[in-house]
């Protein structure tokens, strides 16, 4: 198996999982295409706003709604939209929206091929940015339809390994970085790039985190595009 580097982004696109990342992802949901590189993903951190995080009061999932939305209304859930984008070898199960088994390979934190199979699976769907960081960085002054959005926008999910996953919890650059070195450049890209979009907010120490980060890859591209910053009415409404 090929390991692939860092100077590429890795970042969830409109056609195509990770510009240069991953082979094969060709299908499923919208996310960013790169922009030019030479230092703009560290200006662009360098311009995040800094405070402190706010209370995790009042947080649960279920601020960002009902969990894989189909905001893009495509008649499939979020979470088989990226799984088509991301995977490999993908076959379905009633229809076209269901996906049955797939390849991750490689997957982008841990660097290992690991197949996955409906129903006992060994991939999630990771927020890049994690939606209870979110939550304490500006996400819990939002409206739903904003908060719902973000959730569901292909450029802060990517399909990864499980176990990978859940020892990052909720955990922000300053805590926690993809076991794969040669991914972390385009991981923090992307969350760089989730709350520039946004307007989330970063801690110091996470704005230090992600600085250190970049510094060591200038040529780094920033990724753009995903969904639009509300969802549509009908979820709004909800």
């Amino acid at each position: 198996m090929t390991r692939l580097k860092s100077g590429a982004v890795c970042a969830v696109v409109v056609l195509a999982a990770a510009t240069g990342c991953k082979s094969g992802q060709d299908k499923g949901a919208s996310g960013p295409e790169p922009k030019s590189g030479g230092g703009v993903v560290l200006t662009a951190a360098k311009a995040l706003p800094v405070k402190g995080r706010a209370p995790k009061s009042g947080y649960s999932r279920a601020r960002f709604g009902t969990a894989w939305a189909d905001t893009d209304s495509n008649s499939c859930d979020t979470r088989d939209d990226i799984l088509k984008r991301d995977l490999k070898d993908v076959k379905f199960t009633g229809g076209v929206c269901k996906v049955s088994y797939g390849l991750l390979d490689p997957d982008p934190y841990s660097g290992k091929e690991i197949t996955y199979r409906r129903g006992a699976s060994k991939v999630d769907i990771d927020h890049v940015v994690a939606l209870s960081d979110a939550w304490q960085t500006g996400a819990k002054y939002w409206d739903a339809g904003k908060r719902i959005a973000l959730a569901n926008d292909p450029l802060n999910l990517i399909a990864v390994d499980a176990s990978a996953n859940r020892g990052k919890g909720d955990g922000d650059a300053a805590t926690w970085l993809p076991p794969d070195k040669d991914y972390r450049c385009s991981y923090v890209a992307t969350q760089v790039a989730v709350k520039k979009k946004y307007g989330l907010w970063v801690t110091s120490g996470e704005k230090a985190a992600m600085e250190k980060v970049l510094t060591a890859c200038p040529n780094q591209k920033l990724p753009s595009g995903g969904n639009p910053t509300e969802a549509p009415a009908r979820f709004k409404a909800r």
